[in-house]
């Protein structure tokens, strides 16, 4: 771990630690703003080891230089890769985020740079899906399938777009076939929270409950899994569950947007509300 890093993880573990021992109130507003603060060291450290990453692809670039390859340059006609992965980086950051239209953005510049770039047209149809353009993002799946017939992320976002026009068979389709292959890490673990999903709306209330699990062990951070699974329990009738699951996922991480999510629904049921049994 870097030197950045042990500081943020020394910081971390000490604010873990003073709430741990519960302070007190004259001392809560001190350990918010250093919460604050943390975040948003932390997320300039994410984009400074971004733009670290960029700078190891260059490396890559002046070896091939090296043995005689031709290195690619932005704006000259040729395939700037490097230039289209931390464009691609930042459309998955956004993403993550849920910011779909920005990724949009990032991710038609990296596929300018990078035309028939099979991850980056996938994430584009992510960020086109995400923002319920299904029939233009199930065409861009379509472009990378037809490029490459095993491509396991857009099988995934097909199996979504298909769950999102209600054409469930063809999602159960897809989804399995991803968990099948096992090809790619993302891919297989948002096949098992969309099969969960697909299962969910088909009031298969068990078997959604067992994929969503698996999601969580498969990526603890992925907390759309603790959203979901706290849905499956309140309409299976199993209301404390439903709001342990809930508290997790609001617990796991208050800053992310489904962490949030998951604190906004629990505060909508102490006031009488119900989560909504549809998107």
């Amino acid at each position: 771990m870097s030197l950045a890093g042990s500081d943020l993880q020394a910081r971390f573990d000490a604010i873990h630690a003073a709430l741990v021992a519960k302070p007190a109130p004259d001392e809560r507003e001190r350990v918010k703003q250093e919460i604050i603060s943390l975040f948003r060291d932390a997320d300039a450290a994410a984009t400074a080891a971004l733009a670290f990453k960029a700078s190891v692809k260059e490396l890559v670039e002046q070896w091939k230089q090296l043995d005689g390859r031709t290195a690619t340059v932005a704006g000259s006609g040729r395939v700037d890769h490097l230039g289209a992965s931390t464009f691609a980086e930042k459309g998955w950051s956004k993403l993550s985020l849920g910011d779909p239209a920005g990724a949009e953005v990032a991710l038609r510049r990296a596929l300018e740079l990078a035309p028939g770039s099979n991850d980056a047209e996938t994430l584009l149809g992510w960020a086109q899906m995400m923002q319920q353009q299904y029939d233009a993002a199930r065409t861009t799946f379509q472009q990378v399938l037809q490029r490459d017939p095993e491509h396991a992320l857009a099988h995934t976002n097909v199996g979504y777009v298909c769950l999102r026009q209600g054409r469930y068979g063809e999602a159960i389709e897809h989804l399995a076939r991803v968990i099948r292959l096992d090809l790619d890490r993302k891919a297989t673990l948002y096949a098992h929270l969309y099969l969960g999903m697909v299962y969910r709306e088909r009031e298969m209330y068990d078997d959604a409950e067992t994929f969503f699990r698996k999601a969580l062990e498969l990526g603890p951070n992925l907390l759309q899994s603790w959203y979901e699974l706290g849905r499956v329990h309140w309409f299976a009738g199993r209301r404390d569950d439903a709001l342990a699951s809930w508290r997790s996922g609001a617990e796991a991480n208050k800053f992310s947007p489904w962490g949030k999510r998951c604190a906004e629904l629990l505060g909508q049921i102490e006031q009488g509300g119900a989560p909504p049994r549809a998107d």
